[in-house]
């Protein structure tokens, strides 16, 4: 290897391609095991789970540490440490597969050469490619009958790349990669490893090996293509440090794990990082790991003590179906949603969620293997036998036209009013969040809390409770009072200003249901393309024109994009119509406008008004009292609004002239502390609706006494004489 000491290689393949069999390869040849572990014997050294080991499959990125030697060299000095990490090969796992992507320096990727390219070793490709990571490919199981390697070689060039090459093939061919190498190759008749190493760095090169990791075939070759050919990690040592989290685990302890690459700097035990101290700090290789006191930049470690550090939810894979959770009988279910969100840190995937409307946990799965075993991992770390609902398609909701929407807050003693500006975006802009207010008007610190709150909740919509995309919010207009304004008042505005801008939306026939799409990629044999064509405009899916195939004369290429909900099954179908001789690559296209929108919303049966955590509703105070005034007539009472310049004073928020016992107004106030508190413990599901719901018991008694006591006061006015009226029977007896 060249110029630096660590490096970081990921192998990554579909499933059942030996990927996990070419790792401990890898590890046997480098010295780092013993004896080279097998899937099916359930000894591997990456595989610890013991799920992984009872169904055989990579559940859980593992990684492992081994040295290598600069150009096969033995020497010390030339010795570069190198993290492995085995990757989860079932496309229900893609996500912890693509979390890993974000450490790599290299990636080996592994084809079987019986299958060849499978539709997920596309998805995996554009991953790689999305990402740029350079990759080395690994052609396996060539000791069982496959096509012979020239045709492997022209099937890759096809579906993934024409710089693929192997590196014991023809120097012309490669040199033409890249012009370097080419002005390299005329000059002097060949090409320098040095040449070669920055072809592969910047993706113009993808070196080929072909052998069979069991039988240890090729697996030199490859280690000596990755010691010529790849860079070792640069990072200042001086700097400050960063670093990239990528994973959150458990250990057997119960322990929180973060996963980080330490980018630059130096890590020490007790630094702090975000504001949190480092207790530990491990290297593991499997499930075994040393003790470090300090780590520099390159390597991968895992770090004890922090609580908060969590990985960004941004890849390009995202779970399309959300399944409800059914907890036994007698689980408590703030109890158990705690635990959940423990899992939806280790797997930001699962996005785990409660549904007031439906009064179940919910979370998103790639598919019916992650649900087993997340099941079967829920009973063995909690304790709970649970149950999942039936998958359904995971819908957003987005507008066609900007909107503004308002939201006021003003029980006793607290005031709040944000006005916001939502407008749609492109699609695939998700949300986007910002301010259009002078500070002059309402202050920076206030305008800060209200960004706060449009970032830190999931905001669903108003025609099946689906979250939001494609929009932005903007705050226009806002008001604090001087003593009365806490955190929590605004929080409660800004959602219901979030709420009545989507219920008018609603109203006015303006809120657009997205659902998932595929974007695909179908290779089936000449003779049945117009099958084929009839089937995707029958899923309401649309291609291009039809494509020669690279792979084989007979075969058509038809590439488009299809609804989720229309095509997940249809990999199969495509298997039996062409004897198993198609081909369909599926990989997420983005959310576009529901094909049958009309029926997923009647289906949904979901009343926007009836979901009692969203409400659009605001809260004005009137006779000292806090009462609730729908979202359709809120805007004219509101204190301020975009239109004007919101430099008069708002109304006091105060008692005076209400008609409250002091036992009353505390009684009210107790209400509202508890469930300003809870929406800090997750717990507002409940407190919320109790403290709207006395609200407007408090404000229908206080209308009974005004009644009463207007009443009273126009019988005196009244000035009508008095009568005595004498019973004259008991007065003489």
């Amino acid at each position: 290897m060249k110029t630096g000491k660590k490096i970081t290689i990921g192998i990554l393949a579909h499933v059942d391609a030996g990927k996990t069999t070419l790792s401990e390869a890898l590890l046997y040849k480098a010295g780092a095991i013993r004896k080279p572990g097998r899937v099916d014997h359930g000894d591997a050294l990456l595989d610890s789970d013991s799920q992984e080991k009872e169904r055989g499959i990579t559940i859980f990125a593992g990684q492992a540490v081994f040295s290598l030697h600069a150009a096969g060299g033995a020497a010390d000095d030339d010795a570069i440490e190198v993290t492995l990490l085995d990757t989860p090969g079932h496309v229900d796992f893609s996500a912890e597969m693509e979390r890993t992507l974000k450490v790599l320096d290299y990636a080996v990727l592994v084809v079987s050469g019986r299958d060849g390219v499978q539709s997920h070793t596309l998805t995996l490709w554009k991953l790689l490619r999305r990402y740029g990571i350079p990759v080395f490919l690994f052609v396996n199981k060539m000791d069982l009958e496959t096509p012979d390697e020239d045709e492997i070689m022209n099937a890759l060039r096809a579906h993934l790349d024409a710089a693929c090459c192997r590196m014991d093939g023809s120097l012309e061919e490669i040199a033409m990669c890249s012009e370097e190498m080419l002005e390299e190759y005329l000059a002097g008749g060949t090409v320098s490893d040095s040449a070669l190493a920055k072809a592969v760095k910047a993706r113009k090169l993808f070196p080929c090996f072909f052998g069979s990791a069991l039988k240890m075939e090729g697996v030199d070759e490859l280690i000596r293509g990755m010691s010529r050919l790849a860079f070792g990690y640069e990072g200042d040592e001086s700097a400050e440090p960063e670093f990239c989290v990528f994973r959150v685990t458990r250990d057997r302890q119960g322990e929180r794990l973060t996963h980080l690459k330490v980018l630059s700097g130096t890590l020490h035990v007790r630094d702090e990082i975000e504001g949190e101290k480092i207790n530990q700090i491990r290297i593991y290789s499997g499930d075994k790991y040393s003790t470090m006191e300090e780590v520099g930049p390159g390597t991968v470690c895992q770090v004890t003590g922090p609580q908060e550090l969590l990985p960004e939810n941004d890849g390009a894979l995202e779970a399309l179906m959300v399944y409800g959770v059914r907890l036994p009988e007698g689980v408590n279910v703030h109890e158990a949603y705690t635990k959940f969100r423990q899992l939806g840190e280790e797997d930001p995937q699962l996005q785990i969620s409660w549904n007031s409307q439906l009064r179940e946990i919910q979370l998103k799965l790639m598919g019916q293997v992650q649900l087993e075993v997340l099941q079967e991992m829920i009973k063995r770390r909690f304790g709970m036998d649970v149950a999942f609902t039936e998958g359904r398609i995971a819908y957003k909701e987005t507008i066609a036209e900007p909107v503004e929407g308002a939201g006021h807050y003003e029980p006793l003693r607290h005031y709040a009013e944000v006005h916001l500006l939502l407008e749609p975006l492109p699609r695939g802009s998700g949300l986007e969040f910002g301010s259009d207010l002078s500070e002059d008007i309402l202050d920076r610190n206030w305008q800060r809390l209200i960004m706060t709150h449009l970032v830190e909740k999931e905001h669903v919509g108003t025609l099946t409770g689906s979250p939001v995309t494609d929009m932005r919010m903007s705050i226009i207009a806002g008001r604090a009072h001087e003593k009365h304004t806490e955190g929590g008042d605004f929080r409660q505005a800004t959602y219901r200003a979030i709420r009545q801008g989507l219920r008018k939306s609603l109203a006015a026939g303006n809120m657009i249901l997205l659902e998932p799409y595929y974007d695909f990629e179908l290779e089936v044999p000449r003779e049945m393309v117009g099958r084929s064509m009839a089937d995707i405009q029958r899923m309401s899916g649309d291609c291009g024109a039809p494509e020669e195939s690279g792979a084989a004369e007979d075969m058509i290429t038809l590439k488009g994009r299809a609804p989720v909900s229309e095509m997940k099954d249809y990999v199969t179908e495509v298997a039996s119509y062409t004897k198993g001789r198609g081909r369909l690559a599926l990989s997420f296209g983005g959310y576009d406008v529901c094909h049958n929108q009309d029926e997923v919303v009647a289906a949904s049966g979901y009343d926007p008004d009836a979901d009692v955590e969203e409400s659009a509703d605001s809260v004005f105070c009137s006779h000292g009292a806090g009462h609730l005034v729908s979202w359709d007539e809120a805007d004219e009472m509101m204190h301020v609004s975009a239109q004007r310049s919101g430099h008069e004073e708002p109304p006091e928020a105060s008692t005076a002239g209400g008609s409250f016992t002091g036992a009353e107004e505390k009684e009210l106030q107790r209400i509202f502390d508890r469930t300003f508190k809870s929406t800090k413990s997750d717990k507002s599901s409940i407190e919320a609706r109790e403290f709207d719901s006395e609200l407007e018991r408090r404000k229908k008694a206080a209308e009974r006494r005004l009644r009463a006591a207007e009443a009273e006061k126009r019988r005196e006015e009244m000035l009508l004489p008095e009568y005595l009226l004498v019973d004259g029977y008991n007065i003489i007896f």
